[in-house]
């Protein structure tokens, strides 16, 4: 009994676990598109019942004066009968130097989560950045402005102190983020965001994504990461903080 107890909690930890979380796209400012693309699946029986498949893209432009990057992923994933997850998501973001440090930017995050009822999350973001470092090996960036989110629920949710179907609320936008060149085959990165509410409350959500890639080959990549999302005022029934660790396989188009 506790060998069959203690295997379905580890098919519910792995099944909860998305495989795609943020591998590492190689950064090279020669204006080339590259991407790199993730996916996996397990399924077990027997003892333990539990399936999971996800998938993820990334795609980076990068030159010395400006970048494009887009990046998606999905997870779908069922323990014991029980979904554990069933989300989609991706992110588009082009900015550009004005000046030898400072940059301009715009983004676009969308958001699909069954499980927290979020049909649709949409959030708009632009600012001003600084290049605090920017080497070859090393870049480390920070960034301000304005974000405007807008969510769209699949059922009535207890938000704000209210029944809602929709809630739209503007936000200040905090980041900071870096690249690391450790060696020609390792690389690291690292993103922090927070979004502090501009509706005069203490509402505040928080974004932190960290990765390291291992190049095997010229196409395949041994990846780890860690991501944490935080939210002070969540939907009801739903924790404020969420966080995975991934290792992984990738395959990279350089």
């Amino acid at each position: 009994m506790q060998i069959r107890t203690l295997s379905r909690l580890a098919a519910a930890a792995a099944a909860a676990v998305p495989l795609w979380a943020h591998a590492q796209v190689t950064m090279k400012p020669d204006g080339q598109w590259r991407s790199l693309f993730t996916a996996g699946a397990s399924i077990s029986g027997g003892n333990t019942d539990a399936r999971t498949a996800s998938v993820a893209a990334d795609i980076v432009k990068l030159t010395d004066h400006d970048k494009w990057s887009f990046d998606g992923t999905g997870q779908y994933a069922k323990s014991g009968g029980v979904r554990t997850a069933d989300h989609v998501g991706g992110t588009g973001l082009y900015s550009e130097d004005i000046t030898p440090r400072w940059f301009g930017f715009g983004q676009v995050d969308l958001l699909h989560d069954q499980l927290a009822f979020l049909r649709l999350r949409t959030t708009l973001g632009t600012g001003l950045g600084y290049h605090v470092i920017k080497e070859d090996r090393l870049t480390w960036d920070l960034s301000t402005g304005v974000a405007y989110t807008m969510d769209r629920y699949t059922e009535p949710q207890l938000v704000d102190d209210e029944y809602r179907r929709s809630y739209d609320h503007a936000d200040v936008l905090l980041a900071e983020e870096s690249n690391h060149k450790f060696t020609d085959n390792t690389t690291f990165h690292q993103k922090l965001t927070v979004y502090p509410s501009l509706r005069g409350n203490d509402d505040v959500r928080t974004l932190f994504d960290a990765g390291l890639s291992v190049a095997m080959s010229k196409h395949l990549s041994l990846t780890t990461s860690f991501e944490n999302r935080y939210d002070n005022r969540p939907a009801a029934g739903l924790k404020k903080s969420d966080t995975t660790f991934v290792t992984g396989v990738s395959l990279r188009f350089d």
